[in-house]
């Protein structure tokens, strides 16, 4: 980030759980460093746990502001984040993704389960349909999403996924590479 340019916050979807291979805490916990490092703020799911605490341990200890946005129902399920800067607790899940949505000026999806793809996928279709021009960001780390971009594309040879919105998605293999590739993208003209 430049000097005089306003702060841009970055959404990070990801497991709460750490999954079984190290490298998945530790490119989150990068990651984390990564985005307050170059200036930025951090939005995220509010977890203390798994990807997410590593993520957000990250930015902190980087001397990151960080924005968690976390259900009533998965405050204590997930462990909520008693040292972030700001914790919204919101209705719901459907509402947790409308605030991540408006308060984020770019999406960063790392390894996680169910409720990443979840997150994932709406961003990708709110885009699709102009409900946003943000870009987003796929984390690949060590072929994580290989199956998912290999089926993403048969779909769209099938005529049933948008050659254009495959085109915008951006992928990275690496913590760097994917703030790199995020930041040129927030940058550019919509």
């Amino acid at each position: 980030m430049k000097n005089g340019e306003a702060v841009k916050t970055i959404c990070v979807f990801c497991g709460a759980k750490p999954g079984n291979d190290p490298r998945f805490l530790q490119a989150a916990t990068e990651v984390g460093q990564l985005i307050a490092g170059r200036g930025h703020r951090l939005a995220y799911g509010g977890g203390n746990v798994g990807l997410m605490g590593a993520l957000a341990n990250g930015a902190l200890a980087a001397g990151g502001q960080v924005l968690g946005v976390i259900p009533h129902k998965l405050l204590e399920r997930e462990l909520a984040h008693k040292r972030i800067q700001q914790m919204d607790v919101v209705a719901d899940m459907a509402v947790r993704k409308e605030r991540m949505l408006a308060v984020s000026d770019g999406f960063l999806s790392l390894p996680g389960g169910l409720g990443t793809l979840d997150e994932f996928f709406e961003v990708l279709t709110l885009r699709q349909v102009g409900y946003h021009h943000k870009p987003s960001v796929l984390l690949n780390l060590d072929g994580y999403y290989a199956d998912l971009l290999h089926a993403l594309q048969g779909f769209s040879v099938k005529g049933l996924v948008d050659r254009l919105e495959l085109d915008r998605l951006l992928v990275a293999t690496t913590p760097a590479q994917a703030l790199d590739q995020l930041e040129a993208a927030m940058s550019a003209p919509a």
